[in-house]
């Protein structure tokens, strides 16, 4: 009986120390491959977890080059073709601005006395916060992005092609409404789709590059605009400002279809994947967390993922961080009108919105991949709001034109460099279950743009050249978004320091999925 006990203690001890040889060597593998998650396959083990059959019979060799592979092929599958989307959707949401210098409310008879022109610019954004939760539940639930998302796009490019038939203010108003009601489904849709596929410590990057197609967009809608302002007023009895929709609409339905035929859609979905590569993408977002992502449509409760959303007091705080973000963002829904207080005509005006997008689009990158690279994201975010504050308070101190033009060069790059930090952070804060992390960032993405609605009635023409309650209320926002972030901050230390001792607290305060605190998973500060 002895013996028996003490063989079988002699073999358990063989068996760890093998288990400890490997991670050992995994370790050793990884760290020479230069994958940036260096100890995640150990830390998993250690953990508890098991990985599939299918991956647990790689070699720590094939397992890297596999996991390259795959990384590899959904990254071009995947990245190029959303940020492209991406682009056209905020040249479709966006190029009214461009249109309002190149005629569209003289054709209209919009009256410049009153706030028409605003509300036409505002309206959009009543339908993009009601359809994004319903929107990003039902994506969630159906597991087919590669086809609802293109739908989604080929509706709007439709209707963004129709606001060149309009004929009055009535008609700009209802055409708004429903472009925006069709495009929330694309952005908060999006962030869920990458979460989808990429681990937390890739996460960010990919969130900036996504992002990069609004910035983009927002530097070359600007040499857009101008060549069609200048060179297409009249063609063939159209206005300007006609043909920018007809041409960037027509655009978008025909990116549309190719879209259907690149995009994949989740792990367990996706056709086009080897066996090999469906369980390790499904693998290693587990393995990142501790509990298993999307399943099945059958696993995805609608109304149970918004219940966990609403009921975690992280979502709110979450909310407010990217709606004070988001408010002082709503400049660049007006930057036209804003650089045309420089003086120059309507030409220059729009190539000199280009260079801040182009700065931006650097920023937002380094700052995202340095975020990644750190794992850290309080600071990533306080920084670029700090920059963002101080230009605004110079851009409503002075009319000098280099230190208007500097504010405005900083201003962009300043919001949305801490933008895509705190979007991915949404992911990292909220990982499980994906009905809950899909809600959450509808929810925030919805409420927050509600911003917009009222942001319009700040930037009339008649606040020019300073648009000091403007520039004063952005300060303001971004103030709350530093005051949401540090309390996160403070949240997510603790919980972190109760997970180290062991202590798994239950409730909206925590919030954590149910297996992964118990497998070592801890919040990203």
């Amino acid at each position: 009986m002895s013996n028996s006990l003490s063989d079988k203690a002699d073999d358990a001890k063989r068996q760890i120390s093998n288990e400890e040889a490997t991670i050992s060597k995994e370790e050793e593998v990884l760290s020479t491959q230069g994958v940036p998650d260096v100890a995640n396959l150990a830390q998993a083990n250690m953990r508890g977890l098991r990985a599939p059959e299918i991956i647990a019979r790689l070699t720590p060799e094939q397992r890297v080059e596999l996991e390259n592979r795959l990384r590899r092929k959904i990254d071009w599958r995947l990245l190029p073709m959303v940020i492209i989307m991406y682009i056209l959707n905020y040249i479709d949401r966006n190029n009214i601005a461009a249109a309002k210098l190149a005629g569209l409310p003289e054709d209209l008879n919009l009256d410049p006395n009153s706030s028409e022109f605003q509300t036409a610019v505002s309206i959009l954004f009543v339908g993009y916060l009601l359809m994004q939760i319903p929107s990003n539940l039902f994506l969630n639930k159906i597991g087919k992005p590669a086809i609802y998302l293109p739908a989604c796009m080929m509706v709007w490019g439709v209707i963004s092609t129709a606001t060149a038939s309009v004929k009055n203010f009535g008609g700009l108003i209802a055409v708004r409404f429903f472009l925006g009601f069709v495009e929330a489904a694309y952005f908060p849709g999006c962030l869920y789709y990458l979460s989808c596929w990429y681990t937390r410590k890739e996460l960010g990057l990919r969130t900036a590059m996504l992002y990069s197609g609004s910035l983009i967009s927002g530097a070359f809608s600007g040499l857009i605009s101008a060549g069609i302002t200048q060179n297409m007023s009249g063609v063939r009895g159209f206005g300007a400002w006609q043909w920018l929709f007809i041409i960037e609409g027509v655009i978008t339905i025909g990116v549309s279809f190719g879209a259907f035929f690149v995009l994949p859609n989740f792990p367990r979905t996706t056709s086009w994947l080897t066996e090999e590569e469906k369980a390790l993408a499904v693998w290693r977002l587990e393995e990142d967390i501790g509990e298993d992502d999307w399943i099945d449509s059958e696993h995805q409760s609608l109304w149970t993922g918004a219940r966990l959303a609403f009921a975690d007091m992280k979502t709110w705080v979450l909310l407010l961080l990217v709606l004070g973000i988001i408010s002082s963002a709503s400049v660049t829904n007006f930057f036209p009108a804003v650089v045309k207080t420089l003086g120059y005509n309507n030409i220059n005006t729009l190539l000199l919105t280009c260079p801040p997008y182009v700065l931006t689009v650097i920023t937002t990158f380094v700052n995202a991949w340095h975020a990644d690279r750190t794992g850290e994201r309080y600071w990533h975010i306080m920084g670029s709001l700090i920059v963002a504050m101080a230009a605004f308070i110079l851009a409503a101190a002075t009319t000098g034109i280099a230190p208007r033009y500097v504010a405005m060069m900083l201003m962009v790059p300043g919001v949305y460099s801490g933008f895509v930090v705190a979007l991915a952070w949404i992911s990292n804060t909220l990982p499980r279950p994906p009905a809950k992390r899909a809600a959450a960032l509808a929810f925030i993405n919805a409420v927050s743009n509600a911003s917009s609605i009222y942001a319009s009635y700040m930037y009339e023409d008649r606040m020019a050249p300073r648009y000091i309650i403007a520039m004063s209320v952005n300060c303001g926002t971004i103030f709350l978004a530093m005051v949401a972030a540090t309390t996160l901050r403070f949240m997510l230390i603790r919980l972190n320091k109760k997970l180290d001792q062991g202590i798994y607290v239950e409730g909206a305060i925590n919030a954590l999925p149910g297996a992964a605190a118990q497998h070592g998973f801890r919040f990203k500060v």
